[in-house]
């Protein structure tokens, strides 16, 4: 049974990493590179948005796959999402690399450079806020879970 006030929680923690990366989305790449405070704001961010979703991911995919579904990481979880009606497969090409990204930035990738970063805002911010939306939309359906 999907935990609903899980998802609710991880959703409202997302909606406050965007809003902060609206905020720093308003710097140039140079302003950013210039204080480390800003892009480490930035850096985090998106990691803690990626990671929460991808939370989300998993506990759908415990609650309502199949149960032999193959997920070889995390990228994986944003297609599976599709397979179980979330929301599109195109919608899921477009999200599911960002947790490459989030892979980059946890283990300090030496070929993550700031403008691949800094870039990736401009998508995030409304990838993410779609992504919320489809969630939402999702768990509020009368049966989700295993059959």
């Amino acid at each position: 049974m999907l935990d609903k006030n899980f998802i609710n929680r991880k959703i409202k923690l997302i909606h406050e990493e965007l809003a902060k990366l609206e905020q720093l989305s308003d710097y140039t790449l140079k302003q950013v590179q210039d204080d480390f405070i800003k892009m480490y704001s930035i850096e985090r961010a998106l990691e803690k948005i990626i990671m929460r979703a991808i939370d989300i991911n998993q506990h759908i995919i415990a609650e309502s796959a199949k149960g032999y579904e193959t997920i070889r990481g995390y990228e994986d979880t944003f297609h599976l999402l599709a397979g179980l009606g979330v929301y599109s497969e195109e919608f899921a090409k477009k999200i599911a690399p960002s947790a490459g990204l989030r892979n980059r930035l946890v283990h300090e990738y030496d070929d993550t450079h700031d403008d691949i970063i800094y870039d990736s805002v401009s998508d995030a911010i409304p990838q993410y806020a779609e992504y919320c939306n489809y969630i939402l939309l999702y768990i509020k359906k009368p049966k989700q879970g295993k059959d």
